[in-house]
């Protein structure tokens, strides 16, 4: 019984929430959006880096997301930039400053390679 008062409780709680926010749609999880990361985006999928080589003007942002079931890297291999171990879905971004072709790799599976070149302004 006094369960049942907690939980009726909580729902008439809810319920004055959401009369006060205006609906139901502004306290859904769904409705929280997280924005996705804007400019040119690298798969990581199948071990692969996707596209292998991109190309970018600088000051351009990089999003790197792990589409694998297993952990991976993206390692510059100039040690300019580095991500932590992402999982699956694990996002990465770098934001290139200077002109040049910036080699990377996975440093947990160091076949895995990709390049950047960043064009000058």
């Amino acid at each position: 019984m006094f369960k049942l008062g907690i939980y009726t409780l909580a729902g008439a709680l809810t319920l004055g929430l959401i009369v006060l926010s205006g609906g139901a749609a502004a306290l859904t999880p769904a409705s929280i959006a997280v924005p996705a990361p804007a400019g040119p985006k690298v798969n990581i999928d199948n071990f692969t880096f996707t596209p292998a080589t991109l190309t970018v003007g600088v000051g351009t942002t990089v999003t790197w997301t792990n589409r694998d079931d297993i952990p991976h890297t993206v390692m510059a291999t100039d040690r300019s930039f580095k991500s932590k171990v992402m999982d699956t879905d694990g996002v990465f971004a770098f934001t290139f400053t200077k002109p040049g072709t910036y080699g990377y790799f996975c440093s947990l599976h160091p076949h895995m390679v990709g390049t950047v070149v960043v064009k000058g302004a």
